[in-house]
């Protein structure tokens, strides 16, 4: 939801809301993502700087247009032929090699996705946003199902980055993912999914290993199993077109359907083998003033409580944070990527 948006001197327009900041360069054609906090109102000087503000009296300055972002160490690596396989690396200060967290991106629209590269600077480790190919893409090509593109491309991502993990002085062996909203799908994916190297392959890329170290996932949605969401949070509607239809005719064909969300979706590829799994939301089980019933529901704490209960049955770890539900053994889901992730 967008609560405010306000023209940044040179810079373009800047939007905010209950899922962060975004700035567009191209008035309104793309969207690059500057922040994950909610913000209720933002406004910028004639000098380019400004404010945003939002909820129990969070104020942020964005500096020239935006918080403080700095270009990537390496911009847009191509990991694949599209235009749309990218990655924008982020490596701190010093020799490595750097444990390193995958951030992904949007599964509807494509845009640039800037990780949390400030918060894994703090604790040494380099951060990589990774652009996908989206399932808009996948329709055009008639790929059924339309998400098996995008999560593919996840997996190839963590391929070649471990490939090439010494040009950018990267640890191949540490290696964590992560994601936001949609973007923790296919980061859940990976994780869940396991090994997935095809040893015999011809490409290079696909010979190489799919095991992450850990997996984040902040205000996310862990399933595409339509019946499975309405089991942990009735009522949302979210994730069409992945299984190539709408979410009520996914529903109603979700038994013929059950062998795609076998193969795709990471509840159901869940394991004892996954490692461990940080869930962290923002919202508590009770609906905030100033946020519709829908984006609630889709944002809710109850789709990471509902997979926690899945991977303690399995024997796997996973905690699970959201306001008044804290977990022991981490402050929150950036101490998880620094602890376990190295």
């Amino acid at each position: 939801m967008i609560y405010g948006n306000a023209a940044a001197p040179s810079k373009g327009w800047v939007a905010v809301g209950t899922s962060g900041s975004h700035v567009s360069q191209d008035n309104g054609g793309t969207w690059k993502l500057l922040d994950r906090e909610n913000y209720n109102s933002v406004g910028f000087a004639a000098t380019g700087d400004g404010w945003a503000v939002g909820p129990k009296g969070r104020i942020a300055k964005l500096v020239n247009g935006g918080p403080g972002t700095q270009p990537p160490t390496f911009a847009e690596i191509a990991y694949g032929p599209h235009p749309h396989q990218l990655l924008d690396i982020y490596v701190p200060e010093g020799d490595g090699p750097f444990p390193v967290l995958l951030w992904y991106g949007r599964l509807w629209e494509p845009g640039a996705t800037v990780p949390p590269y400030k918060r894994m600077f703090q604790s040494k480790m380099a951060a990589i946003g990774v652009r996908t190919r989206v399932m808009k893409d996948a329709q055009a090509d008639k790929i059924d199902p339309p998400i098996s593109m995008c999560l593919l491309d996840a997996q190839r991502a963590l391929q070649y980055v471990r490939l090439h993990a010494a040009k950018w002085k990267l640890d191949p062996e540490r290696i964590a993912v992560g994601g936001s909203s949609q973007g923790a799908l296919p980061a859940l994916y990976v994780a869940c999914a396991g090994e997935r190297a095809e040893p015999d392959s011809n490409d290079p890329v696909q010979r190489v290993s799919t095991r992450v170290s850990c997996v984040g996932a902040h205000r996310s949605q862990p399933s595409i199993d339509p019946k499975r969401m309405q089991e942990w949070e009735p009522g949302v509607i979210w994730g069409a077109p992945a299984l190539g239809c709408s979410f009520a005719e996914s529903l109603k064909r979700r038994d013929e359907l059950l062998p795609i969300l076998k193969k795709w979706s990471p509840d159901h590829l869940l394991s004892k083998q996954t490692p461990p799994i940080y869930f962290e939301n923002n919202w508590g089980l009770v609906q905030p003033d100033g946020v519709t019933k829908m984006d609630y529901l889709v944002h809710s704490p109850r789709w990471g409580l509902g997979f926690q209960k899945l991977a303690e049955e399995l024997g796997t770890t996973c905690y699970v944070k959201y306001p008044g539900h804290p977990t022991e053994k981490y402050a929150d889901i950036w101490d998880f990527f620094s602890k376990q992730g190295r």
